[in-house]
């Protein structure tokens, strides 16, 4: 089951262009948290401790308690789970995070990675190859149930066979909302290269007759 992390959170009170821009410069990423029962707030929240969270969860959907700092040192606590992060496209920095407000008795949907475990015995000993149809899987589950990745024993692939969202053994709790029919993991017959084709014994035919002189212009 996936970790439940904690991380600090502070109001943000402006909104616009250039307040976003300050909050990056003091080190900070905007982000906002929302959900059924949550009045949308804006917050800001410390990017290094944010890309701290992130470098050790395999996925970028994680069940995070906010602790959200309030007037006179007081703080709240929220459940989430991160939505959206936000990359620059070029650089890859975080520019901003979307928090979806969650309760510990109340399913919630999550997209969680799909990890092969094992060697096909049609890999090793047929020369397959194992291809991956799905990356990610959207599951359901309560909150405490979110896995942070969906293993899958592959070993016992041949060339030709296959593995089907309906074929996962999913962890207690956690349902598949993909169609059962989808492909997941398949291993292929190997490929072998088309060799070229052999070259004909007769070539080209060269006529060697001399052409005639062109006549001297007088």
């Amino acid at each position: 089951m996936a970790n439940q992390v904690k991380l600090s959170a502070r109001p943000r009170t402006h909104a616009g262009r250039n307040a976003v821009k300050q909050v990056r410069a003091n080190g900070a990423v905007p982000a906002v948290i929302y959900g059924a029962h949550e009045t949308p707030a804006n917050l800001e929240v410390d990017r290094k401790a944010l890309q701290t969270i992130l470098a050790h969860a395999a996925s970028e959907h994680i069940l995070v308690e906010l602790e959200i700092a309030g007037d006179g040192g007081k703080s709240t606590n929220k459940l989430s789970i991160i939505q959206e992060v936000q990359h620059h496209p070029v650089r890859g920095d975080i520019l901003h995070i979307d928090f979806h407000a969650v309760s510990m008795n109340e399913t919630i949907t999550s997209e969680v990675p799909v990890e092969a475990a094992g060697e096909p015995v049609g890999v090793k000993t047929g020369g397959g190859l194992l291809q991956q149809q799905v990356r990610a899987l959207e599951i359901e589950c309560l909150p405490q149930n979110l896995p942070d990745f969906i293993s899958v024993d592959v070993s016992a692939l041949n060339i030709g066979d296959s593995i089907h969202v309906k074929d996962l053994t999913l962890p207690k709790g956690v349902t598949a909302l993909a169609e059962g029919d989808i492909t997941v993991f398949l291993v292929s017959e190997p490929t072998v290269a088309e060799e070229p084709a052999a070259a004909t014994s007769a070539g080209p035919e060269v006529i060697n007759e001399k052409k005639p002189e062109a006549e001297d212009k007088k």
